[in-house]
Protein backbone atom coordinates (compact mmCIF):
# COMPACT_ATOMS: atom_id res chain seq x y z
CA UNK A 1 0.00 0.00 0.00
CA UNK A 2 1.60 3.27 -1.26
CA UNK A 3 -0.11 5.82 1.03
CA UNK A 4 -0.96 5.77 4.92
CA UNK A 5 -3.21 7.92 6.90
CA UNK A 6 -1.06 7.64 9.57
CA UNK A 7 0.71 10.56 10.96
CA UNK A 8 4.22 11.30 10.07
CA UNK A 9 7.11 9.95 12.18
CA UNK A 10 7.96 12.54 15.53
CA UNK A 11 11.15 12.18 14.47
CA UNK A 12 11.07 14.24 10.87
CA UNK A 13 11.05 18.08 11.99
CA UNK A 14 7.73 20.16 11.49
CA UNK A 15 7.41 22.11 8.23
CA UNK A 16 8.57 25.64 9.76
CA UNK A 17 11.99 24.21 11.27
CA UNK A 18 12.80 22.67 8.11
CA UNK A 19 11.95 26.43 6.08
CA UNK A 20 13.86 28.22 9.14
CA UNK A 21 16.92 26.02 8.38
CA UNK A 22 16.85 26.75 4.42
CA UNK A 23 20.23 29.33 4.01
CA UNK A 24 18.08 30.76 1.09
CA UNK A 25 15.46 33.44 1.81
CA UNK A 26 11.64 32.12 0.93
CA UNK A 27 8.68 34.06 1.39
CA UNK A 28 4.67 33.60 0.40
CA UNK A 29 2.58 35.61 -0.97
CA UNK A 30 -1.13 36.02 -0.62
CA UNK A 31 -3.25 36.79 -3.03
CA UNK A 32 -4.04 40.30 -2.45
CA UNK A 33 0.22 40.28 -2.34
CA UNK A 34 0.46 40.05 1.67
CA UNK A 35 3.04 38.38 2.91
CA UNK A 36 2.05 35.46 4.70
CA UNK A 37 5.19 33.41 5.45
CA UNK A 38 8.91 33.98 5.86
CA UNK A 39 12.03 32.35 6.86
CA UNK A 40 14.89 33.22 9.37
CA UNK A 41 16.95 33.90 5.77
CA UNK A 42 14.72 36.15 4.46
CA UNK A 43 14.46 38.44 7.74
CA UNK A 44 18.22 38.55 7.38
CA UNK A 45 18.30 39.42 3.72
CA UNK A 46 15.45 42.04 3.86
CA UNK A 47 16.84 43.28 7.37
CA UNK A 48 13.57 43.43 8.62
CA UNK A 49 12.35 41.22 11.61
CA UNK A 50 9.39 38.26 10.68
CA UNK A 51 6.65 41.02 12.89
CA UNK A 52 7.61 43.43 10.93
CA UNK A 53 6.98 41.90 7.27
CA UNK A 54 4.33 39.81 8.09
CA UNK A 55 2.42 43.18 8.34
CA UNK A 56 2.96 44.01 5.65
CA UNK A 57 2.91 43.52 1.34
CA UNK A 58 5.35 42.56 -1.16
CA UNK A 59 5.54 46.24 -2.20
CA UNK A 60 6.73 46.78 1.11
CA UNK A 61 10.04 44.99 0.46
CA UNK A 62 10.47 45.08 -2.94
CA UNK A 63 10.00 48.13 -5.37
CA UNK A 64 6.49 47.68 -7.32
CA UNK A 65 8.08 48.47 -10.59
CA UNK A 66 10.43 45.06 -9.93
CA UNK A 67 9.97 42.43 -12.33
CA UNK A 68 9.82 40.01 -8.92
CA UNK A 69 5.78 41.60 -9.09
CA UNK A 70 5.29 40.44 -12.22
CA UNK A 71 6.48 37.31 -11.80
CA UNK A 72 4.37 36.29 -8.94
CA UNK A 73 2.00 37.79 -11.21
CA UNK A 74 3.26 35.28 -14.35
CA UNK A 75 2.89 32.47 -11.68
CA UNK A 76 -0.36 32.59 -10.66
CA UNK A 77 -1.48 33.14 -14.53
CA UNK A 78 -0.06 29.98 -15.43
CA UNK A 79 -0.54 27.98 -12.15
CA UNK A 80 3.17 26.82 -12.77
CA UNK A 81 6.79 27.52 -11.79
CA UNK A 82 8.80 30.49 -13.43
CA UNK A 83 12.03 31.29 -12.85
CA UNK A 84 13.94 34.29 -13.78
CA UNK A 85 17.93 35.04 -13.75
CA UNK A 86 20.17 38.22 -12.62
CA UNK A 87 16.88 39.84 -11.65
CA UNK A 88 18.50 43.75 -10.14
CA UNK A 89 16.62 43.84 -6.75
CA UNK A 90 16.57 47.58 -5.18
CA UNK A 91 15.59 47.30 -1.42
CA UNK A 92 13.69 50.44 -0.71
CA UNK A 93 14.67 50.45 2.87
CA UNK A 94 18.32 50.34 2.83
CA UNK A 95 18.65 51.37 -0.42
CA UNK A 96 20.54 48.29 -1.35
CA UNK A 97 21.23 47.16 -4.57
CA UNK A 98 21.26 43.28 -4.90
CA UNK A 99 21.57 40.83 -8.59
CA UNK A 100 19.47 37.96 -7.66
CA UNK A 101 17.79 34.75 -8.94
CA UNK A 102 13.98 34.53 -8.52
CA UNK A 103 12.48 31.23 -8.28
CA UNK A 104 8.16 31.63 -7.99
CA UNK A 105 6.44 28.39 -7.85
CA UNK A 106 2.25 28.37 -6.83
CA UNK A 107 1.13 27.23 -3.85
CA UNK A 108 -0.93 23.76 -3.92
CA UNK A 109 -2.76 23.74 -0.92
CA UNK A 110 -3.66 27.81 -0.86
CA UNK A 111 -5.04 29.07 -3.58
CA UNK A 112 -3.45 32.06 -5.46
CA UNK A 113 -0.53 32.18 -2.86
CA UNK A 114 2.80 31.86 -4.46
CA UNK A 115 5.93 30.87 -2.67
CA UNK A 116 8.99 32.88 -3.47
CA UNK A 117 12.67 31.68 -3.42
CA UNK A 118 15.85 34.29 -3.98
CA UNK A 119 19.17 33.14 -4.52
CA UNK A 120 21.64 36.34 -4.26
CA UNK A 121 23.94 36.06 -7.35
CA UNK A 122 26.56 37.87 -5.67
CA UNK A 123 27.91 35.22 -3.54
CA UNK A 124 28.67 33.06 -7.03
CA UNK A 125 30.02 36.16 -8.44
CA UNK A 126 32.27 36.86 -5.48
CA UNK A 127 34.14 33.87 -5.77
CA UNK A 128 35.07 34.00 -9.58
CA UNK A 129 35.68 37.50 -9.03
CA UNK A 130 38.29 36.95 -6.48
CA UNK A 131 40.24 34.04 -7.80
CA UNK A 132 40.53 36.96 -10.79
CA UNK A 133 41.59 39.42 -8.08
CA UNK A 134 44.46 36.91 -6.30
CA UNK A 135 45.48 36.15 -10.75
CA UNK A 136 45.84 39.62 -10.57
CA UNK A 137 48.16 39.96 -7.15
CA UNK A 138 50.17 36.97 -8.19
CA UNK A 139 50.85 38.67 -11.54
CA UNK A 140 51.91 42.04 -9.60
CA UNK A 141 54.57 40.29 -7.43
CA UNK A 142 56.76 39.38 -10.17
CA UNK A 143 56.07 42.90 -12.18
CA UNK A 144 56.76 44.43 -8.85
CA UNK A 145 60.38 42.28 -8.70
CA UNK A 146 61.08 43.19 -12.34
CA UNK A 147 60.38 46.91 -11.83
CA UNK A 148 62.13 47.64 -8.75
CA UNK A 149 65.51 46.25 -10.55
CA UNK A 150 64.94 47.43 -13.80
CA UNK A 151 63.51 50.79 -13.36
CA UNK A 152 64.38 52.55 -10.10
CA UNK A 153 68.41 52.27 -11.01
CA UNK A 154 68.56 53.97 -14.56
CA UNK A 155 65.97 56.39 -12.72
CA UNK A 156 68.27 57.43 -9.92
CA UNK A 157 71.36 57.78 -13.06
CA UNK A 158 67.90 60.36 -14.73
CA UNK A 159 67.88 62.02 -11.71
CA UNK A 160 71.10 62.72 -11.02
CA UNK A 161 72.14 64.10 -14.33
CA UNK A 162 68.91 66.52 -14.04
CA UNK A 163 70.24 67.98 -10.98
CA UNK A 164 73.88 68.67 -12.59
CA UNK A 165 72.07 70.24 -15.34
CA UNK A 166 69.90 72.12 -12.94
CA UNK A 167 73.38 73.69 -11.41
CA UNK A 168 74.35 75.09 -14.96
CA UNK A 169 70.73 75.69 -16.43
CA UNK A 170 68.87 79.32 -16.58
CA UNK A 171 65.61 79.64 -15.16
CA UNK A 172 63.68 77.92 -17.94
CA UNK A 173 65.18 75.24 -18.23
CA UNK A 174 65.46 74.49 -14.27
CA UNK A 175 62.10 74.42 -14.73
CA UNK A 176 62.19 71.50 -16.96
CA UNK A 177 65.09 69.88 -14.75
CA UNK A 178 62.79 70.06 -11.88
CA UNK A 179 59.89 68.35 -13.91
CA UNK A 180 62.15 65.35 -14.40
CA UNK A 181 63.54 64.90 -10.93
CA UNK A 182 59.62 65.50 -9.58
CA UNK A 183 58.42 62.70 -11.93
CA UNK A 184 61.38 60.71 -11.69
CA UNK A 185 60.44 60.55 -7.55
CA UNK A 186 57.07 59.75 -8.25
CA UNK A 187 57.97 56.84 -10.79
CA UNK A 188 59.94 55.52 -7.97
CA UNK A 189 56.69 55.82 -5.39
CA UNK A 190 55.00 53.85 -7.58
CA UNK A 191 57.35 51.79 -8.04
CA UNK A 192 57.60 50.90 -4.11
CA UNK A 193 54.33 50.37 -3.92
CA UNK A 194 54.40 47.78 -6.15
CA UNK A 195 56.84 46.05 -4.72
CA UNK A 196 54.50 45.63 -1.66
CA UNK A 197 53.35 42.97 -3.87
CA UNK A 198 56.36 40.67 -3.95
CA UNK A 199 56.14 40.54 -0.07
CA UNK A 200 54.78 36.23 -0.31
CA UNK A 201 55.62 35.85 3.19
CA UNK A 202 52.90 34.25 5.29
CA UNK A 203 50.82 36.42 7.27
CA UNK A 204 51.02 36.57 11.05
CA UNK A 205 47.41 36.34 11.69
CA UNK A 206 45.57 36.29 15.23
CA UNK A 207 42.72 37.70 17.09
CA UNK A 208 41.88 41.42 16.17
CA UNK A 209 39.06 43.41 16.98
CA UNK A 210 37.52 44.70 14.32
CA UNK A 211 35.80 47.28 15.81
CA UNK A 212 39.15 48.81 17.35
CA UNK A 213 40.41 48.82 13.79
CA UNK A 214 37.66 51.10 12.91
CA UNK A 215 38.13 53.17 15.49
CA UNK A 216 41.70 54.02 14.61
CA UNK A 217 40.70 54.56 11.16
CA UNK A 218 38.05 56.56 12.09
CA UNK A 219 40.51 59.14 14.46
CA UNK A 220 43.38 59.49 12.21
CA UNK A 221 40.80 60.26 9.23
CA UNK A 222 38.95 62.28 11.13
CA UNK A 223 42.39 64.33 11.77
CA UNK A 224 43.32 64.59 8.23
CA UNK A 225 42.03 64.05 4.92
CA UNK A 226 38.14 63.45 6.27
CA UNK A 227 37.73 65.78 9.00
CA UNK A 228 34.86 67.96 6.41
CA UNK A 229 32.94 64.91 6.21
CA UNK A 230 30.64 62.92 8.99
CA UNK A 231 31.46 59.42 10.15
CA UNK A 232 28.01 57.05 10.72
CA UNK A 233 29.13 54.04 12.83
CA UNK A 234 26.54 50.60 12.60
CA UNK A 235 28.05 47.98 14.49
CA UNK A 236 27.15 45.02 15.86
CA UNK A 237 28.57 44.55 19.34
CA UNK A 238 28.42 40.90 19.42
CA UNK A 239 31.00 40.71 16.63
CA UNK A 240 33.68 38.11 17.56
CA UNK A 241 37.55 38.65 16.86
CA UNK A 242 38.80 38.19 13.01
CA UNK A 243 41.59 35.85 12.35
CA UNK A 244 43.84 38.71 10.88
CA UNK A 245 46.91 41.06 11.13
CA UNK A 246 46.03 44.19 12.56
CA UNK A 247 48.41 46.49 10.71
CA UNK A 248 47.40 45.13 7.62
CA UNK A 249 43.81 45.45 8.73
CA UNK A 250 44.28 48.88 9.36
CA UNK A 251 45.93 49.57 6.20
CA UNK A 252 42.59 48.09 3.82
CA UNK A 253 40.23 50.11 5.82
CA UNK A 254 42.53 53.26 5.79
CA UNK A 255 42.71 52.88 1.74
CA UNK A 256 38.95 52.11 1.69
CA UNK A 257 37.75 54.70 4.03
CA UNK A 258 40.35 57.27 1.77
CA UNK A 259 38.98 56.28 -1.47
CA UNK A 260 35.13 57.18 0.09
CA UNK A 261 36.79 60.62 1.22
CA UNK A 262 38.39 61.21 -2.11
CA UNK A 263 35.11 60.08 -4.30
CA UNK A 264 33.28 62.30 -1.79
CA UNK A 265 35.35 65.66 -2.22
CA UNK A 266 36.40 68.58 -0.62
CA UNK A 267 33.35 70.83 -1.66
CA UNK A 268 30.55 68.45 -0.36
CA UNK A 269 28.49 69.98 2.69
CA UNK A 270 26.55 66.45 3.42
CA UNK A 271 29.81 64.19 2.84
CA UNK A 272 28.68 61.17 4.59
CA UNK A 273 31.05 57.82 5.42
CA UNK A 274 29.21 54.27 6.95
CA UNK A 275 31.65 52.01 8.70
CA UNK A 276 29.58 48.83 9.30
CA UNK A 277 29.89 45.67 10.67
CA UNK A 278 27.24 42.40 10.73
CA UNK A 279 27.25 38.51 11.35
CA UNK A 280 26.64 36.48 8.20
CA UNK A 281 25.70 32.95 8.40
CA UNK A 282 26.34 30.64 5.51
CA UNK A 283 29.21 31.81 3.59
CA UNK A 284 32.41 29.28 2.96
CA UNK A 285 34.67 29.83 0.54
CA UNK A 286 37.19 26.72 -0.46
CA UNK A 287 40.93 27.33 -0.13
CA UNK A 288 42.92 26.93 -3.15
CA UNK A 289 44.58 24.18 -3.51
CA UNK A 290 43.18 22.83 -0.85
CA UNK A 291 39.49 20.73 0.04
CA UNK A 292 39.42 22.79 3.75
CA UNK A 293 36.74 25.10 3.28
CA UNK A 294 37.17 27.86 5.37
CA UNK A 295 33.32 29.78 6.93
CA UNK A 296 33.45 33.99 6.38
CA UNK A 297 30.58 35.18 8.57
CA UNK A 298 32.19 38.20 9.61
CA UNK A 299 31.45 41.57 7.42
CA UNK A 300 33.15 44.82 7.24
CA UNK A 301 31.69 47.46 5.04
CA UNK A 302 32.82 51.19 3.89
CA UNK A 303 29.85 53.43 2.45
CA UNK A 304 30.22 56.74 1.13
CA UNK A 305 27.36 58.90 -0.50
CA UNK A 306 29.57 60.11 -3.30
CA UNK A 307 29.01 60.08 -6.97
CA UNK A 308 29.32 56.42 -6.90
CA UNK A 309 31.86 54.30 -9.74
CA UNK A 310 31.09 53.94 -13.63
CA UNK A 311 29.22 50.71 -14.16
CA UNK A 312 32.17 49.78 -17.33
CA UNK A 313 34.87 49.90 -14.47
CA UNK A 314 32.84 47.40 -12.28
CA UNK A 315 34.48 44.14 -13.33
CA UNK A 316 38.18 46.02 -13.48
CA UNK A 317 38.10 47.53 -10.20
CA UNK A 318 40.56 45.77 -8.57
CA UNK A 319 42.79 45.36 -11.15
CA UNK A 320 46.07 47.80 -11.31
CA UNK A 321 46.34 50.31 -12.67
CA UNK A 322 42.36 50.35 -12.66
CA UNK A 323 41.15 54.23 -11.07
CA UNK A 324 38.71 56.87 -11.46
CA UNK A 325 41.16 59.45 -9.94
CA UNK A 326 43.06 62.01 -12.33
CA UNK A 327 46.32 61.85 -10.12
CA UNK A 328 45.62 57.98 -8.78
CA UNK A 329 47.91 54.98 -8.98
CA UNK A 330 45.69 52.67 -9.58
CA UNK A 331 47.37 50.28 -6.69
CA UNK A 332 45.44 51.04 -3.60
CA UNK A 333 42.80 48.55 -4.45
CA UNK A 334 45.06 46.05 -6.02
CA UNK A 335 46.87 45.87 -2.54
CA UNK A 336 43.42 45.74 -0.75
CA UNK A 337 42.75 42.86 -3.09
CA UNK A 338 45.62 40.92 -2.23
CA UNK A 339 45.53 41.90 1.58
CA UNK A 340 42.53 40.51 2.13
CA UNK A 341 43.02 37.17 -0.27
CA UNK A 342 46.37 36.93 1.85
CA UNK A 343 43.73 36.61 5.01
CA UNK A 344 41.67 33.91 2.93
CA UNK A 345 38.59 36.42 2.72
CA UNK A 346 36.75 38.38 0.10
CA UNK A 347 36.37 41.76 -0.81
CA UNK A 348 33.57 43.06 -3.07
CA UNK A 349 31.91 46.47 -4.46
CA UNK A 350 27.96 47.29 -4.54
CA UNK A 351 27.51 50.12 -6.24
CA UNK A 352 24.00 51.87 -6.41
CA UNK A 353 23.68 55.27 -7.72
CA UNK A 354 25.19 58.27 -5.81
CA UNK A 355 26.37 55.78 -2.83
CA UNK A 356 29.33 53.17 -3.26
CA UNK A 357 29.87 50.32 -0.65
CA UNK A 358 32.79 48.18 -0.68
CA UNK A 359 32.04 44.96 2.16
CA UNK A 360 34.60 42.72 3.13
CA UNK A 361 34.01 39.12 4.36
CA UNK A 362 36.62 37.63 6.78
CA UNK A 363 37.10 34.69 8.47
CA UNK A 364 36.51 34.27 12.76
CA UNK A 365 39.10 33.71 15.08
CA UNK A 366 38.66 30.38 17.33
CA UNK A 367 40.77 29.01 19.91
CA UNK A 368 42.55 25.53 18.60
CA UNK A 369 39.51 23.82 21.07
CA UNK A 370 36.84 25.74 18.37
CA UNK A 371 36.11 28.63 21.08
CA UNK A 372 35.67 32.04 20.26
CA UNK A 373 39.19 33.68 21.33
CA UNK A 374 39.55 36.98 22.86
CA UNK A 375 40.65 39.90 20.50
CA UNK A 376 42.94 41.97 20.64
CA UNK A 377 42.62 45.27 22.47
Amino acid sequence: MPFSDEPAPESLPPAEAVLNSLPLPVLTIGPDERILRVNHAAELFFDASARLMLRGRLRDIIPFSSPIIALVTEVRRRRSSVSEYRVELVQPRSGTERSVDVFATPLRDEDDSVVLMLQERTIADKMNRQLTHRGAARSMVALGAMLAHEIKNPLAGIRGAAQLLEQESDEEDRLLTRLICDESDRIVRIVERMELFGDERPVERGPVNVHGVLDQVKRSAQSGFARHIRFVENYDPSLPPVLGNRDQLIQVILNLVKNAAEAIGTDTVEGEITLSTAFRTGLRLQIPGSRERVSLPIEVAVRDNGPGIPPDMLSDLFDPFVTTKVQGSGLGLALVAKIVGDHGGIVECDPVPRRTAFRILLPMSSARDGRESAAER
